[in-house]
């Protein structure tokens, strides 16, 4: 039997890692089966280079897919049950790995070596080569003895979709990943340390399977609330923490949403940015019914992280009353759901001494040596140009940022 044909039986014979509808496993596969069928195998192998090419070599793809695989050994092993894994499941594991390193490491050679067709084979000879490569660790070598290596990958990172991205938005009913995060981390906001404080010890506890409650940040714009909830995720995202962020739009589909994560063993945090509702709105009753007497509200592995303006999330006008004969009952109803969260952290504008402190500690985080009453005279000006307040501390630690990366102590552009 020739290594072709092996490999072909390797794919064909997997059982945990399910790689044949993968584009570069599906092409692979083809390219195997139409080594006797003749003149097939010249198009076989150049869609396949066509569809491994752009995306990377070989041995590297074939890790990466291995990595972020959502089967039964990967989801164990996040939520560092990998060891409790019936033996058999854990065999087919090494074997599966074994079959796909030497999958891996398929040269144009070895489909050269088992055409018969000279003529085939002259033609095969003069097509483009696909590399190799070098895998990702802890796939460097003997990949099948690389079980318990694998397995901490997983604790560590998280399996399937989770393995790669960390911050997800919920889209048209499914989960969309984000790519590029707010790289803001807890260090990088000044003062409010009690508020941040209890975020932390909140989410401290979460990611460490002890009780923890719902979030609400409310207070004045720009105080913080959305970027200390960005620089949480930063913060734990190593110790298996993902964020979905979903619209006010889709707060009806919170029981969704937890019914979605139900079964997995890593640790969520639901955030809704800038949360209000009008009077009229229905969608309070879901938010309600999620933080407290619902069925899902005590599911484990899920926390709801909220930021508003407003202390009492639901807006209220007078001739909302006027035709309601249980006034007080649906007054304390709708002003009664900012309490529901366990916890409620307020955020308040700091005072000028306060506001110039946060500056200049930035500023020196960040290396900027410039005079103290030069940046605090910008500082003002700045924040007179935004309204007479300090808009938004996250802006500011940008426009710091952007300041000493080009060498500059202005504002200007921001």
């Amino acid at each position: 039997m020739n290594k072709a044909t092996q490999l072909r039986y390797n794919m064909e014979s997997l059982c945990i890692y399910q790689f044949k509808t993968d584009p570069v496993m599906h092409s692979l596969l083809h390219l195997l089966r139409s080594i006797e069928d003749g003149e097939a195998v010249l198009e076989a192998q150049s869609a396949f280079f066509s569809t491994l090419a752009p995306r990377d070599t070989l041995r590297r793809y074939i890790s990466k897919l291995i990595l972020t695989d959502d089967n039964v050994f990967s989801k164990a092993a996040a939520g560092d049950a990998a060891d409790r894994l019936h033996p058999a499941i854990l065999d087919g594991v090494k074997s599966d790995l074994a079959k796909l390193e030497a999958i891996a490491d398929l040269t144009p050679e070895d489909i050269l070596h088992a055409v018969e067709n000279k003529d085939l084979r002259e033609v095969l000879g003069t097509l483009p080569r696909w590399e190799n490569g070098e895998a990702l660790p802890p796939l460097s070598q003997n990949w099948a003895e690389q079980t318990e290596a694998l397995a901490a990958f997983h604790k560590r990172n998280g399996y399937g979709l989770f393995a790669s991205y960390a911050a997800f938005e919920w889209r048209d009913h499914a989960l969309s990943p984000i790519s590029a995060t707010d790289p803001i981390q807890l260090s990088d906001l000044k003062n409010y340390e009690l508020q941040r404080s209890q975020v932390v010890d909140n989410t401290e506890s979460f990611v460490c399977g002890l009780p923890a409650n719902n979030v609400l940040l409310y207070g004045d714009r720009g105080t913080g609330k959305s970027s200390t909830i960005h620089a949480i995720l930063n913060a734990y995202k190593e110790q298996g923490l993902r964020m979905i962020e979903i619209p006010k739009s889709a707060v009806e589909e919170l029981s969704l949403i937890r019914e979605y994560l139900a079964d997995s063993p890593m640790k969520f945090i639901i955030y809704i940015d800038d949360l209000s509702f009008d009077s009229q709105d229905n969608a309070f009753t879901e938010l309600k019914a999620a933080l407290e007497g619902g069925l899902s509200a005590c599911q484990p592995n899920t926390l709801i992280y909220a930021t508003s303006n407003r202390r009492h999330l639901i807006k209220e006008n007078f001739s909302d009353r006027e035709d309601d004969v249980n006034k007080n009952d649906t007054r304390q109803e709708q002003l009664s759901l900012s309490d529901r969260f366990g916890l409620t952290i307020t955020f308040i504008n700091p005072d000028k001494k306060d506001y110039l402190d946060i500056v200049e500690k930035i500023a020196a985080d960040r290396g900027l040596q410039v005079d103290a009453q030069r940046l605090d005279a910008a500082a003002e000006q700045w924040a007179v140009r935004r309204g007479g307040a300090p808009a938004s501390l996250s802006i500011m630690w940008r426009a710091l940022c952007a300041g000493a990366k080009n060498g500059k102590n202005s504002f200007a552009n921001y």
